[in-house]
C-alpha cells in the first residue's frame, strides 16, 4: 500500500475515532495546560520547557519487576502547530537517556491523539529509526492502552522496521483495569481524561457487537436460508459499525434484512487487529490434516487451549452459536462445513501476509470441528485436560447458550503465556 493511502486511511481511522469520543462526550485535551507552577520540578530554564511544560512525558513508579516506567500521553499533546515535534523527539531521547542504561518499561496512553495533534507518519518512521539499539535492547515492555484503529495503520506502517523480537515486546490493553495487573496504577500521572474513558466493553466478557448480533440471529436468522453466505450493503455494515462504536442502540429490524446482522458478525471478526485464535496458533491449526481423523477432536483441545483466557471464552460462545445454526441446516442449508468455508479465513490468519490457498483447507477443516464437535472441544472435561465425552451438542458445556451469557472458562495450560488482549471495537 502506498505512502499516500496509509495516511489517508490514517486520517480517516482519527476522524472515526473523534466522532465516537464525542459521541461518548469524552473530552480529547486536558482543560488546562501543564505550567512550571504545577510541577516544581520544572522551570523556565529547563532545556526543553517548551514541551515538558505539556506533561506528555512522565517518569515516575515501578513495574512488578522493578522497572522504571516512562508514559507517554497523547492527549496531552497541544496541535500541531503549537508543539515542535523535532523538539519532542530531542526530549524524549534526553529523558530516555537518564534511564536506558537499566531495564526499563513504557506505557504509552493512546486516547487523546486526534488529526490536529498527530505527528506525520513520516516523522514517526524517522523517530524510530533514530533510535539506536541502546534504547531498544532495555526497553522490556511497551504497554498500548486504549488502541484503535489507527495502531493497525501504524503496525502497518513500520512492519518492514520492526524486528520480531521488539514485535513481542509489544502489549494491547483495552482496559486499565488490565494495565494493573502489569502494573502499579497508583504510581503513574494517569490523565484524567484517560482514567473517565469509558472502557470498550462496559466491562463485558463477550463483545458487545457480538452478543447482539447473535441474540438477534438465534431470534429471527436461524432458519433463514444462506445465513452468513448472502452478503449486505457495504454501507449499511459501515453505519452500524459507526453506530456500536459510538455507544449507540442498533436495531437490526430498521434495516429489514438479516443478512445485515450476520454481515456486521462477519465484519467484526475479520477486522479485529489480532485473530480471535491468535496468530501464534496458525501454524498449529494448519496441522490439522496431518492428524488422524480420530484424534482431530483432541488436537483442537489441545491447541485452544494455549489461547488467552478471554479469546477462549468469545470463540466457546461464538462455536456454540454456529453450532445451532448447523443444526438448523434442513432449513438454512449451512452445514458445519458450509459454515467453516465461510469463517474459516475469519477466526485465523499469520502474523504477516495473508492466508495462501494451501491453507484453506486446514483453517476450514479446523472450524468444521469446532463447530460439529462443539459440545466436545469446549466440554468441562477439557478444562483439566482429559478427553471430551458426550456427543456434540449434549452436556452442561456442551448446550448452545440460551441466554447468550453463559460462557465456560478453564485455567490455562501449564506454562502458557498471555497472548496480546482481544481488541473488542468493531470497526478494526
Amino acid at each position: 500500500m502506498a505512502r499516500l493511502d496509509l495516511e489517508e486511511l490514517a486520517e480517516i481511522e482519527l476522524q472515526r475515532d473523534e466522532e465516537e469520543a464525542a459521541a461518548l462526550g469524552a473530552v480529547r485535551r486536558p482543560s488546562a495546560v501543564a505550567t512550571a507552577d504545577q510541577d516544581p520540578a520544572l522551570s523556565l530554564s529547563h532545556p526543553f520547557y517548551d514541551v515538558a511544560r505539556h506533561g506528555i512525558l512522565q517518569v515516575g513508579g515501578e513495574d512488578h519487576l522493578g522497572r522504571r516506567i516512562v508514559t507517554f500521553s497523547c492527549c496531552r499533546m497541544p496541535p500541531s502547530h503549537e508543539l515542535n515535534h523535532r523538539h519532542l523527539l530531542e526530549y524524549l531521547r534526553h529523558t530516555l537517556d537518564q534511564h536506558v542504561q537499566s531495564d526499563y518499561t513504557v506505557v504509552y496512553f493512546h486516547f487523546g491523539l486526534s488529526s490536529q495533534n498527530k505527528p506525520s507518519l513520516r516523522w514517526l518512521q524517522g523517530a524510530y529509526r533514530e533510535f539506536d539499539r541502546k534504547y531498544k535492547k532495555n526497553l522490556k515492555a511497551l504497554y498500548v492502552v486504549h488502541p484503535t484503529s489507527f495502531i493497525k495503520v501504524l503496525w502497518t506502517v513500520f512492519k518492514p522496521l520492526i524486528s520480531h523480537k521488539f514485535g513481542k515486546k509489544v502489549t494491547y490493553f483495552n482496559y486499565l483495569s488490565e494495565l494493573r495487573e502489569h502494573l502499579r496504577c497508583d504510581q503513574l500521572a494517569i490523565p484524567p481524561e484517560v482514567v473517565r474513558l469509558r472502557d470498550k466493553n462496559q466491562g463485558e466478557l463477550i463483545p458487545p457487537v457480538l452478543r447482539f448480533t447473535v441474540t438477534y440471529l438465534r431470534e429471527k436468522g436461524l432458519r433463514t436460508e444462506g445465513l452468513f453466505r448472502r452478503s449486505a450493503s457495504v454501507q449499511t455494515v459501515r453505519e452500524v459499525q459507526r453506530l456500536y462504536n459510538q455507544g449507540k442502540p442498533v436495531n437490526f429490524d430498521d434495516y429489514g434484512d438479516v443478512h445485515v446482522a450476520a454481515a456486521v458478525l462477519k465484519t467484526f471478526l475479520r477486522e479485529l487487529p489480532q485473530p480471535l485464535l491468535t496468530a501464534t496458533a496458525y501454524e498449529q491449526v494448519l496441522g490439522i490434516t496431518s492428524v488422524e481423523s480420530s484424534l482431530r477432536v483432541t488436537r483442537c483441545r489441545q491447541i485452544l487451549r494455549g489461547l488467552p483466557d478471554h479469546n477462549y471464552a468469545v470463540l466457546s460462545y461464538l462455536m456454540g452459536f454456529l453450532h445451532e445454526v448447523s443444526q438448523e441446516s434442513i432449513f438454512n442449508k449451512m452445514t458445519s462445513s458450509n459454515l467453516a468455508c465461510v469463517f474459516g479465513l475469519n477466526l485465523i490468519w499469520p502474523s504477516q501476509g495473508a492466508s495462501s490457498l494451501g491453507a484453506l483447507v486446514p483453517l476450514n477443516l479446523f472450524t468444521e470441528l469446532l463447530i460439529e464437535y462443539y459440545g466436545k472441544v469446549f466440554s468441562a472435561q477439557d478444562a483439566r485436560g482429559e478427553p471430551g465425552a458426550g456427543p456434540a451438542g449434549t452436556g452442561e458445556q456442551g448446550k448452545p447458550f440460551a441466554g447468550g451469557l453463559a460462557v465456560p472458562t478453564r485455567p490455562p495450560a501449564p506454562g502458557s503465556r498471555p497472548e496480546t488482549p482481544l481488541v473488542l471495537e468493531v470497526s478494526r
